[in-house]
């Protein structure tokens, strides 16, 4: 399906693999999670692996909503190795970004936004985040986002009479419950994937959470170069 040049919720992430198969995952920002399909594998449940700060209780949510997420993804992806190289294409905003990197990049990026759009109480903090989604982004770059976003909404706050949390305490503790969702998924996707690539995606997308974090916690000046004009 071609994405419209004015559609700025929907990103589409197309596979080329080696031996000539593809494979596309479309991802709506604006879309509601829907109920989900009674036909969703056993590893979706929400007792499943279930994340130990979750808040959902199975008799209202039977499917963990990341995971109901994931399902299509790992049954394509999950059957391979992490280290298979593969040529990605994300078209979004109008923008066609081309990266050839490992499965396990690959999905680790793949993985961020929908996790942040799936409705997990702990991942939706990053769904503002999502909007502006970097493909590949680094470790840089993700501080970068996450700092300028949450600053950005604390702004937003108080333009509304809102209480703002400039200290970031709050942030802290938002990447603190990111780590043991990844570390939830992680064991998850271990018992789902035949191969290592959900798995090693997750462990990725859980190194740019424990990076996040660690400057939270302890700034070491990651960033100070980049705004030396705002020091003068």
């Amino acid at each position: 399906m071609a994405q419209s040049a004015t559609d700025d919720s929907v990103i589409q992430y197309h596979f080329e693999f080696a031996d000539g198969r593809s494979w596309q995952h479309e991802v709506d920002l604006a879309a509601l999670p829907g109920a989900p399909d009674a036909a969703l594998p056993d590893w979706t449940r929400l007792g499943f692996q279930q994340c130990g700060h979750c808040p959902l209780r199975a008799a209202e949510t039977p499917h963990c909503p990341f995971a109901v997420a994931l399902v299509q993804p790992v049954e394509v992806l999950a059957q391979m190795p992490s280290y298979e190289e593969v040529a990605v294409r994300v078209l979004w905003r109008g923008r066609d970004i081309r990266q050839r990197t490992s499965l396990q990049r690959a999905f680790g990026s793949l993985l961020g936004v929908l996790g942040a759009a799936s409705g997990c109480p702990y991942t939706r903090q990053l769904k503002a985040m999502a909007w502006f989604h970097l493909p590949f982004s680094g470790s840089d770059e993700t501080l970068y986002r996450v700092f300028g976003t949450y600053l950005l909404g604390q702004y937003l706050r108080q333009q509304r009479g809102m209480s703002a949390d400039w200290s970031l305490s709050d942030l802290r503790k938002v990447y603190r419950n990111l780590r043991l969702v990844n570390l939830g998924m992680t064991a998850r996707l271990r018992a789902a994937a035949g191969e290592d690539s959900g798995p090693n995606g997750m462990i990725l997308l859980d190194l740019l959470a424990a990076d996040t974090l660690y400057s939270l916690d302890q700034y070491e000046g990651e960033l100070d170069r980049f705004f030396e004009v705002f020091f003068e």
